[in-house]
């Protein structure tokens, strides 16, 4: 990937330029979206906040399994973690089946990476890593059972959701400037996205 100008006054210029059209582009929306996206002429910011409401519409969902019990996943709370550049997530869950008088409650530990989608201008998670699954009030049977499906529950469950997804106004511009979503950071705050060059054909 290309790095940004040089230092100088062509570097000064292409980020007069790009700050000009992005802020454009920010003014142009809501008032809300401009906030919350944080678009400047280096790149682009996601609050924890935003990133929470988007994944408050994906959950809750329903997972069968092998047709003998369904887990209920709700939405998540997010853990930031800078030191590794990735993110983690707690999901209440339920347990119900014939089996049990009731649904037993209990709560789906995930950590992920994150990375950039250009098909449809997002940033989905990816490297998904089980880190426990714990339902209370199950015999040992049924716990091994749902022990064996846990990684590939965290993989489905987790598998390409989007945690923000870019207006097309917004990249049209930046297109415009030859410029691309590139390298992304978890912060304490949320996600920090650098604009990089993109390559020369």
């Amino acid at each position: 990937m290309g790095a940004l100008p040089a230092r100088g006054a062509g570097r000064r210029h292409w980020l007069a330029r790009t700050a000009a059209l992005v802020a454009g582009a920010a003014l142009g929306g809501t008032g809300r979206r401009a906030a919350s996206a944080g678009i400047g002429p280096t790149g682009a910011t996601v609050s924890q906040a935003e990133l929470l409401a988007l994944l408050a519409e994906r959950f809750p969902q329903r997972y069968p399994l092998a047709g003998l019990a369904e887990l209920e996943l709700r939405a998540p709370a997010l853990a930031l973690h800078p030191e590794t550049n990735r993110l983690g997530a707690r999901l209440a869950a339920a347990l119900s089946s014939a089996a049990l008088p009731a649904p037993r409650e209990g709560a789906l530990e995930v950590e992920f990476g994150l990375r950039y989608a250009a098909e449809d201008r997002s940033i989905r998670a990816h490297g998904i890593a089980l880190r426990s699954l714990d339902i209370a009030g199950l015999d040992a049977a049924t716990a091994t059972a749902l022990q064996f499906w846990a990684p590939r529950l965290a993989r489905r469950a987790w598998r390409e959701v989007v945690l923000h997804r870019f207006e097309a106004r917004e990249l049209a511009l930046l297109d415009g400037l030859g410029v691309q979503p590139g390298a992304i950071t978890v912060t304490p705050q949320g996600l920090s996205v650098a604009w990089e060059r993109k390559p020369t054909p």
